[in-house]
């Protein structure tokens, strides 16, 4: 899983990149002129993994991982709405999903680049510029279309009008503020576009960047922010990133204490995580092979063969089938032995469905 930061300049967006890596990028009130993207591996949190390895005493566990890119320095004209092009475009077209970083903290000392701090302004900014691209892509592959009915054959023909008709109606839903995760399209319509990359087609997390005299407001402002965000495809979370990327440097025992004193129940970098997974609609299974246990993220909806393709890809080529316990069976059991001695290690052909907390051995050959 790939996200993508991006945010309005001084929003925050790189204290929040090493609020959610653990990481130690440049944070700077005023522009670098950096253009390469920071990049970070975060190791996903499941305490399931854990509670495998104590049963399973594996020489190795690990954890699944989700990167985030904070993308470079934003273009010129970003927020101007003007759209959004080149490195840019090229870096948040590869992402999963994209994190909006919407600054909500006050400081005289960073003052915002419209002048005030309004979120709902800049969110739609946000929301302008990604419109704009897909708009631009839209009128140039249409320009194409037109170009090409003039000398194509009878069944090119049909396909272009088709996909001229889906692009007209999706253009002119852009126009009326709707983006395409919004837009209802069909599975096949999805499949159809696919290859453009359309931003507005990406899951969408909000983060609202609050300051630390704000934290008492916390659970109002994301009501509010919820309350008006949240659609199809998208979720909302506000968090303050200046804190977590402090109590990031902390020890663990260090930096609960302290969300505990400050009744904050988990990290951002959790709530981030967890709100990516539903909205990606992703579920996490276990392999245990070679004396290692190892957590895997695929899509809800998976065949266990297409999964056995995430570990290697000899293992969907010579796929037979596979030794499938649910997680919370195997822990009430407390062993592999005991789960198959009661039955509740099921053999599954490759059309199976994979589900989450499944602790699956394949077997294949090759």
């Amino acid at each position: 899983m790939e996200l993508g930061i991006i945010g309005l300049p001084k929003s925050g967006k790189t204290t929040v990149f090493n609020a959610l890596t653990i990481g130690k990028a440049e944070v700077a009130a005023y522009s670098t002129g950096r253009e390469g993207p920071n990049v970070g591996v975060v190791k996903v949190p499941d305490s399931r993994l854990e509670n495998l390895a104590a049963i399973l005493k594996p020489e190795r566990t690990i954890p699944a991982e989700v990167r985030y890119l904070d993308v470079g320095a934003s273009p010129k004209g970003f927020g101007r709405r003007e759209g959004i092009g080149g490195q840019f475009l090229a870096q948040l077209s590869k992402v999963d999903a994209l994190i909006y970083v919407i600054r909500v903290f006050p400081d005289e000392r960073i003052p915002h680049v419209e002048g005030s701090i309004e979120p709902e302004r800049d969110a739609g900014i946000l929301d302008l510029e990604l419109a704009f691209s897909d708009l631009s892509i839209i009128e140039r592959r249409l320009e194409r279309i037109r170009v090409s009915l003039k000398a194509a054959k009878a069944a090119e023909r049909e396909l272009a009008i088709k996909e001229q008709s889906l692009l007209d109606r999706i253009k002119s839903a852009l126009g009326d503020n709707v983006p395409l995760r919004e837009q209802g399209l069909s599975e096949y319509e999805c499949k159809a576009i696919q290859s453009f990359q359309f931003l507005t087609a990406k899951p969408l997390l909000l983060l609202f960047n609050i300051g630390e005299e704000q934290l008492g407001e916390r659970q109002s402002l994301e009501e509010r922010f919820r309350s008006r965000y949240r659609r199809p495809h998208s979720e909302v979370a506000v968090l303050c990133g200046k804190l977590e990327m402090e109590l990031g440097q902390l020890s663990n025992n260090e930096a609960m204490a302290f969300r505990s004193s400050m009744e904050l129940s988990q990290s951002g970098l959790d709530r981030a995580i967890r709100l990516s997974y539903g909205l990606l609609g992703l579920v996490s299974f276990f392999s245990i092979a070679s004396d290692e246990v190892k957590a895997w993220t695929v899509s809800s909806g998976t065949t266990i063969q297409k999964a056995a393709g995430k570990i290697h890809s000899d293992m969907e080529r010579g796929f037979i089938r596979a030794e499938v316990v649910g997680y919370d069976d195997l822990v009430k059991c407390g062993s592999i032995a005991e789960a198959r001695h009661k039955g509740l290690i099921q053999l599954e052909g490759k059309n199976y469905v994979v589900q989450d907390g499944d602790v699956v051995t394949i077997l294949f050959n090759i």
